[in-house]
């Protein structure tokens, strides 16, 4: 896949919408905050876009004419581990739950302020930038045959098969990863990882979501929850 030249200064972010106003409306958002857009209006043309370019985020409307929107996420999630914002009419708890267990890193209902989006947007790339370490390509956790890069986001089971976390997932696995067989509060991973106002419950889904990747027939499971306290890794970590 091709990149980005690391000497372009501007962060390009890929909307995917059906409606020519919603996306003129959040490519001025972006142009305020010095970020450039390109907007779509099926999930082909974005997915065919993100085989030859890696934006800095994707914004993604859920009422696609050509696929479900959820469908698009997971197909994202697969290639990459890409920021992506929900865009939806549905607000409902259960849908925000299900975009998060999916992969997403935020759930913006309809109608919205663009540039509470833009915002959005932006706090997701200052937590991500502020959470990968100084030597970060070379940095890498081993824990029982898994191998974890936070620079990329990318976990490796045991087997050599690669899947991408999202900017969320990342944080918390690398904040249980930084303190093996240690209990973390809640309360310590949300300021960890950037409380998400949005819906109180985005610790317990993305948790259960890492423990699904993590999850291997007839092993015992790596993150344990020690009910009234938190979570806690269960197994020794190195670092290299």
């Amino acid at each position: 896949m091709q990149t980005r030249s690391l000497q372009a200064t501007k962060r390009t972010v890929f909307i995917v919408d059906d409606e020519p106003e919603i996306g003129n409306l959040l490519l001025d958002a972006l142009l305020q905050f010095e970020m450039e857009g390109k907007v779509f209006s099926t999930a082909s043309q974005m997915l065919i876009a993100l085989g030859l370019e890696t934006p800095d985020a994707c914004i993604v409307d859920l009422g696609l004419p050509d696929m479900e929107g959820m469908a698009l996420i997971n197909e994202i999630r697969r290639r990459s581990s890409v920021p992506i914002i929900v865009l939806s009419a549905r607000g409902h708890s259960t849908d925000r739950v299900m975009g998060l267990e999916l992969g997403a890193d935020d759930y913006v209902v309809k109608p919205f302020d663009p540039r509470e989006v833009v915002a959005r947007i932006r706090s997701i790339l200052r937590r991500s930038t502020d959470q990968a370490p100084v030597k970060a390509s070379v940095d890498c956790a081993r824990f029982e045959g898994w191998t974890y890069q936070p620079a990329s986001h990318c976990l490796t089971s045991p087997e050599g098969e690669e899947t991408f976390l999202s900017t969320g997932e990342a944080t918390l696995l690398e904040a249980l990863l930084r303190a093996p067989k240690r209990v973390l509060s809640r309360d310590y991973l949300l300021e960890h990882g950037g409380r998400d106002e949005s819906l109180d419950r985005s610790i317990d889904v993305r948790i259960s979501r890492i423990r699904k990747k993590l999850n291997r027939k007839n092993e015992p499971a790596h993150i344990r929850t020690i009910y009234g306290s938190g979570y806690m890794l269960a197994c020794d970590v190195k670092w290299s």
